[in-house]
C-alpha cells in the first residue's frame, strides 16, 4: 500500500500505470476516463502504455442535502444505477430521484459537447478498455460507467483507481473483467484524504489533456 497520499492525481495515475504495465502497446486498448477527476490519471495511464486516451461520461445523483453522498448514478446511453438501500433507507421519492436524473443529465450532455466536440465517440466493441477514475469511495459512478460500457460490446473491462474503499473494490470485482485498485487505505474516509492536492480539475484542464493526448497519438 502506498504509504502516504499521492502528492496530486499525476501521481496517482503514474502509480496506477505501474501496476498495468501488461497492457502496455497493445492495439487493442484503450483508456477511458471519468470526467473531470479521472483524467490526469488517465492521462498519466494512457502515456505509459502508449495507448489512445478519450471520456467516459458519468453523473453521479447526490442524495437532496447531501449531494456528495451518492443514492446512484447516470452514464451515457441512458443508463441509469440506483443504491437501493441508500434510497429506500432516506426515503427518497421517485419523482425527486427523476428530477435530480434529468438535470444531470443536462450537465453531462453540456460536458460531451465540451469535452469531445464534433469528435464521435471511440470504438470501444471488440477492445480492452481501462475505465479510470481517480479513487472510488461507493463506487456507484463507476457501476454506471460499466453498465453502460457493455452495451458497447468491448471484449474486456478493466477498473483501474489508484485508491479506492475496500468495499468498493470488492463490489466492483463482480461486475467488472479486472478490478486494478493500486492502494485500499483502510479505515477508507474519503478520496480527496489520498491526495495532497485535491482541486478540482477543471473543463479547460480536461480539454487540454485530451488535446495534449491526441497529438501524441
Amino acid at each position: 500500500m502506498n504509504p502516504r497520499p499521492f502528492r496530486d492525481r499525476g501521481e496517482g495515475g503514474r502509480f496506477l500505470a505501474a501496476k498495468l504495465a501488461r497492457y502496455a502497446d497493445r492495439a487493442d486498448v484503450l483508456v477511458l476516463a471519468l470526467p473531470r477527476g479521472g483524467v490526469p490519471v488517465a492521462y498519466e495511464v494512457a502515456r505509459a502504455l502508449g495507448a489512445p486516451l478519450d471520456v467516459f461520461l458519468v453523473r453521479k445523483l447526490g442524495v437532496p442535502g447531501h449531494e456528495e453522498y451518492a443514492m446512484g448514478a447516470i452514464a451515457t446511453s441512458g443508463v441509469r444505477v440506483l443504491n437501493g438501500d441508500v434510497v429506500s433507507a432516506l426515503g427518497i421519492p421517485h419523482d425527486v430521484i427523476d428530477a435530480i436524473a434529468a438535470r444531470e443529465r443536462q450537465e453531462l450532455e453540456r460536458r460531451e459537447r465540451l469535452y469531445r466536440g464534433g469528435r464521435p465517440p471511440p470504438e470501444v466493441r471488440g477492445r480492452t478498455v481501462i475505465l479510470v477514475d481517480d479513487g472510488l469511495a461507493t463506487g456507484a459512478t463507476m457501476q454506471a460507467a460499466i453498465k453502460a460500457l457493455r452495451q458497447h460490446k468491448p471484449t474486456r473491462i478493466v477498473v483501474a483507481v489508484p485508491t479506492a474503499s475496500p468495499d468498493a473494490c470488492e463490489q466492483l470485482r463482480a461486475q467488472a473483467d479486472e478490478v486494478v485498485c493500486a492502494t485500499t487505505p483502510e479505515p477508507f474516509h474519503a478520496v480527496g484524504l489520498c491526495y495532497e492536492d485535491f482541486s478540482q480539475t477543471t473543463d479547460e484542464e480536461v480539454r487540454d489533456l485530451l488535446a495534449r493526448a491526441e497529438r501524441v497519438a
